[in-house]
């Protein structure tokens, strides 16, 4: 497959690109800034681009098979996801490619609470919540987009570090994944396990999942 990253040399992103590179897939790994272009995978194209600019977006990925946005924005620039999922909704809507998006826990429900949301938990950090907030809005922005748009929102789990590729997750709907203890958690390499494997074998189409252990 032909696969475009946005965010490409973020901790989701980087790892997407080395599993999709590693499947054999070729890459276009976007970054905003050149400077970045140390930082991205030797093995993929590295091109400069903006997730929210339209014109970008469809440049970038015409003619692609798939386009993956995994961008984050620094603390303080929150607002700045919700421009980048218009950005590629937009652009996806002009090109016709299936669009992937990594999201954020915060929306999903917690099991066993009668749909108490994770961002709305007593104990949920409040440091936490301005990028929780902006990923619901992305959620909105992707759930509002026009019919023609194939997209699908991945969720991670409430906890999501680096860690070791299992190759190994559950997969759920609008529920938080958790194990028997309760614990919700998936590395960042088997959340791009996660999303290779979706772009490989589409199972969800203009709806969120979310994967975990």
């Amino acid at each position: 497959m032909r696969i475009t990253v946005f965010g490409a040399a973020g901790n989701v992103g980087s790892r997407v690109v080395a599993e999709a590179l590693a499947r054999g897939h070729e890459v276009t790994a976007v970054v905003r800034d050149s400077a970045r272009f140390a930082d991205l995978h030797p093995d993929a194209a590295h091109r400069v681009g903006d997730a929210a600019r339209v014109e970008d977006v469809v440049a970038l990925t015409a003619g692609q098979d798939l386009v993956i946005g995994a961008t984050r924005p620094a603390p303080g620039s929150e607002a700045g996801l919700l421009a980048a999922t218009r950005g590629l909704l937009a652009g996806a809507e002009r090109t016709g490619v299936r669009l992937l998006l990594v999201g954020g826990a915060g929306s999903l429900a917690v099991p066993g609470t009668d749909g108490l949301t994770v961002i709305d938990s007593p104990d949920f950090p409040a440091s936490w919540r301005p990028i929780a907030l902006a990923c619901g809005e992305q959620l909105d922005a992707a759930l509002a987009a026009p019919a023609s748009v194939d997209w699908a929102y991945l969720s991670p789990s409430a906890v999501l570090e680096p860690g070791v590729r299992t190759g190994a997750y559950r997969v759920g709907g609008d529920e938080l994944v958790v194990d028997a203890e309760g614990n919700s958690s998936v590395s960042m390499e088997d959340l791009a396990v996660a999303l290779v494997d979706e772009a490989e074998h589409p199972k969800h189409h203009r709806t969120r999942f979310t994967v975990g252990y």
